[in-house]
């Protein structure tokens, strides 16, 4: 007769790989460690091979258990997630979500759409990550996040939201000084505030209907990890920039900043909301995803809405 598969010992297995140790599998887990150990050395039992290398202060997998980890990983994370599926539907939205969003755009735009969120759903804990520097959504663990970028080909699920442009902007102090570019050869004399990850650093790349494309070298005045650190400056006369709209909505509507070159359009970017690839969403990710794709395209600098 053929025997059920052992599916604690493999999930087991899974989290004693991913953490590295019997004792951290055991506290994530509530286990004792002689429980966790006892379920490894049941699975070689019975596999007939060794699952790690054990020694004194250190422990790897073994051939074997480098074959068997992605499938045992797949049952642990099909586990937690019918357990979280079954109990969410059954209760009110309950657990951690773990969420990454560029700085500049969710300190502005993501945080104040937090605390409705929250107060709809008091059982759900937010644990999130504001960089500009991407994060491995797979290694670090993270539900989902939001991507302004054009994507290039990957593994990750992406979901476009929509579609954000990217604006020549200065003050009116600076173009009554500098004067107002009136093509992108006219930059060479103007000064720039830089966004450092910007796609084509210090050269600026526009478009225009009837002339095709042109790029200017720029001279930079300010450069910056944060492109909301370069609205003082801005504001100041100091230079101009290339802003996502976004950023520079508030500020064109009040007049503190104009546009240049509004014939010469810059590439624009999208919003997006990515996820792990093959991942079963439990609930409550997919009902932050649905709020975060409602209000985020109803924006007003929202633009080629697909969501």
């Amino acid at each position: 007769m053929k025997k059920l598969p052992d599916l604690e010992g493999w999930a087991i297995f899974a989290k004693v790989a991913e953490t590295g140790s019997f004792a951290k599998a055991a506290a994530e887990f509530s286990l004792s460690q002689a429980t966790v150990s006892k379920a490894i050395t049941r699975l070689e039992t019975r596999m007939k091979s060794t699952l790690f290398h054990r020694t004194s202060r250190s422990m790897t997998l073994t051939e074997s258990g480098y074959a068997a980890l992605e499938r045992a990983a797949r049952i642990l994370e099909e586990g937690e997630a019918v357990e979280a599926e079954v109990t969410e539907k059954s209760n009110s939205l309950h657990g951690k979500i773990r969420l990454a969003a560029p700085m500049s755009f969710g300190v502005t735009h993501l945080a104040p759409m937090l605390p409705a969120f929250m107060q709809a759903h008091p059982d759900v804990d937010l644990e999130v990550e504001f960089n500009d520097k991407q994060v491995d959504l797979v290694s670090e663990r993270f539900d989902l996040a939001l991507r302004i970028s054009n994507l290039v080909d990957s593994t990750l699920l992406a979901r476009r939201l929509c579609t954000v442009r990217i604006l020549l902007v200065g003050a009116p102090a600076y173009f009554e000084r500098a004067g107002r570019p009136r093509h992108p050869r006219d930059l060479a004399q103007h000064t720039a505030l830089q966004y450092m990850y910007a796609r084509n650093g210090t050269s600026w790349r526009f478009r225009h209907d009837k002339h095709g494309e042109f790029s200017q070298a720029m001279p930079v005045h300010l450069n910056v990890n944060n492109a909301e650190a370069l609205a003082p400056a801005l504001r100041a006369g100091l230079g101009l920039a290339l802003q996502p709209e976004f950023l520079a909505w508030e500020d064109i509507h009040s007049g503190a900043l104009q546009t240049a070159m509004d014939d010469w359009q810059v590439e624009s970017i999208a919003l997006h909301i990515v996820t792990p690839p093959g991942r079963r969403r439990p609930a409550r990710v997919q009902a932050l995803i649905e709020y975060l794709a409602a209000r985020l395209t109803a924006e007003p600098w929202a633009s080629d809405v697909q969501a």
